[in-house]
């Protein structure tokens, strides 16, 4: 079952259209985040990783804004979970838990 709002009607043309331009424009948010990421793992320089983490978060922020304003326009749609699978899911990774080494830290 797909969870989506109602779909904002845009013109089919050959030209991109604000769509396009939004979906473009989260494609690379995530891009960037998914690079910052990468450098704030491996940052050993600690005021540079600061930095980059405020631009981070800043990156964040605009691809959740464009995310949402996606979804509340209906051109990005999501999947239900099934329940069943989302329990089995669970249990199998609270069995993994166990497996780790502080795992009294975990609830």
């Amino acid at each position: 079952m797909k969870v989506q709002n109602p779909e904002t009607q845009i013109p089919k043309t050959p030209q991109m259209n604000d769509r396009d331009f939004i979906n473009d424009m989260l494609s690379t948010e995530k891009y960037m985040t998914d690079s910052y990421c990468t450098f704030l793992n491996e940052a050993s320089h600690q005021h540079l990783y600061d930095e980059i983490l405020h631009i981070f978060t800043e990156t964040q922020n605009c691809q959740r804004e464009l995310y949402n304003l996606m979804f509340k326009k209906g051109w990005y749609a999501l999947e239900q979970a099934d329940q069943q699978k989302l329990q089995q899911s669970y249990q199998q990774f609270q069995g993994y838990a166990s497996q780790f080494p502080y795992n009294n830290m975990i609830q």
